[in-house]
């Protein structure tokens, strides 16, 4: 199977070829830990989740890293706001975004780095930069000297001399350029440690560096994602630094997500302002959520309304319906659904490996559920055609992270169902209506 992606660094799509045969290396850009996350942040923790959901399921061995940024302006102001050391408050907010990114469907990543076990790293590779002319010092801050750099902008598209001229030029600013960006900044406030240019901490833009160089050996790796937003500067600069240091543009392939937007003022305002992930999902649930964002290419944005709510919430009830259906049809005939194949899945697959298109994906998978129907309400069942379809839902929900389930009935579970069976057909409907919210309750029905 041929796996087509978009690369923001050419602006087209092109084949993907991983650098290891067998192999990819995938590293995103995580949060700044100083509140709960938002749904925004989500976007990317569902995309890059089902990019390495589908590529393991495919035969690739994905090491996936994303980081946590724990030190930061806006961590120390809301630490002192809340009373508390910034490693406590970044402690609390990294466990939220974990059990966010659990409740939405997605898998934590292979590694998830944090910038403060990086820190002599990070002032190894600044000082580097500084001996090799990449880099210099100003009164204890260090700053990026970005005209080291011909193709600066070639990630984002931005001209250098457009940005000049756009630039807001700090009086008495003792930068070499206004273009020129922090690596380390000199401060005593808040968390800092010793470096040769004095206390500090660093720039943003170069922890990632050090996390790739260090957690990849080779300083080079397959995909490197975020959102939009993250192109300029931050992954922009993050080129620059790895162009002067390796003389490479850190990925092979870089990709963005879009955003995530509100389409109506009700849906904002019975949510608030900022939208946090955690209400959304207690209020929808994390199929609905996560199924909203899958329903656009990951290129588009995402309108959270309340229509593509709701349309989400009857599409997951079809689904979660399908499957139990087509499961309490299999088990209650003693049928192993362990020998299920995924008979229907290439098409599904095809049009993931065709720039990670969810939207298509999803089609497909609806076509299934809608065979998988037709085949239960037949009179004369196939039912190792049926139970092909069940193992292909199965492993569909599972590359798209849909916790969608069905219950594996046990004996007593199947006697249940037949005396249901039987009160029916005998018209004992006060009977049945008991065993039937019995099996309900049990989740079979």
């Amino acid at each position: 199977m041929e796996i087509k992606i978009y690369n923001s660094l050419s602006n087209k799509i092109e084949p993907f070829i991983p650098l290891k045969k067998g192999e990819v290396s995938m590293y995103v850009c995580g949060p700044t830990v100083y509140n709960y996350p938002h749904i925004g942040n989500m976007r990317p923790v569902v995309v890059f989740d089902v990019l390495r959901k589908f590529l393991t399921y495919v035969g690739y061995k994905v090491t996936y890293v994303s980081n946590f940024t724990d030190v930061d302006d806006k961590i120390i102001k809301e630490a002192k706001k809340e009373n508390k050391t910034e490693k406590e408050l970044t402690e609390f907010y990294i466990q939220e975004f974990k059990k966010a990114t659990r409740a939405i469907g997605s898998d934590i990543p292979s590694i998830t780095p944090k910038v403060t076990e990086y820190i002599n790293k990070i002032i190894s590779y600044v000082d580097n930069l500084v001996k090799i002319g990449a880099a210099y010092v100003i009164d204890g801050d260090v700053y990026f000297r970005v005209n080291k750099i011909k193709d600066y902008g070639s990630l984002s598209g931005i001209n250098i001399d457009d940005l000049i001229v756009g630039a807001r030029i700090e009086e008495n600013s003792q930068k070499e350029s206004p273009l020129d960006f922090a690596l380390w900044k000199k401060t005593s406030e808040g968390i800092n440690w010793p470096s040769p240019w004095g206390n500090g901490r660093p720039g943003w833009h170069t922890e990632c560096c050090v996390m790739i160089d260090t957690i990849f050996p080779e300083h080079y790796i397959d995909i490197h994602g975020g959102g939009y937003d993250l192109k300029f500067p931050h992954h922009e600069n993050e080129i620059a630094q790895s162009e002067a240091t390796h003389g490479n543009k850190i990925a092979k392939y870089w990709i963005h997500n879009a955003f995530i937007n509100f389409g109506n003022e009700k849906m904002s305002k019975s949510l608030g302002n900022v939208v946090y992930a955690k209400d959304m999902i207690e209020k929808y649930g994390g199929p609905v959520t996560r199924l909203v964002i899958l329903s656009a290419h990951y290129r588009q944005p995402v309108n959270f309304t309340e229509e593509t709510v709701n349309a989400a919430i009857q599409e997951v009830n079809k689904m979660s319906m399908a499957i139990k259906q087509i499961a309490l049809k299999l088990q209650s005939n003693d049928v192993n659904l362990s020998e299920g194949k995924p008979t229907y899945i290439e098409c599904f697959l095809s049009s993931l490996a065709d720039d990670l298109n969810t939207a298509n994906a999803l089609s497909e998978m609806y076509e299934v559920i809608k065979k998988g129907n037709q085949l239960v309400r037949s009179k004369e069942v196939d039912l190792v055609d049926l139970n092909n379809i069940l193992k292909t839902l199965e492993d569909m929900f599972s590359i798209l992270g849909l916790d969608i389930k069905y219950v594996k009935m046990t004996e007593n579970d199947k006697k249940l169902y037949q005396k249901y069976l039987e009160s029916r057909e005998n018209k004992n409907f006060e009977q049945s209506d008991i065993l039937r919210q019995e099996l309900i309750d049990l989740g079979i029905m």
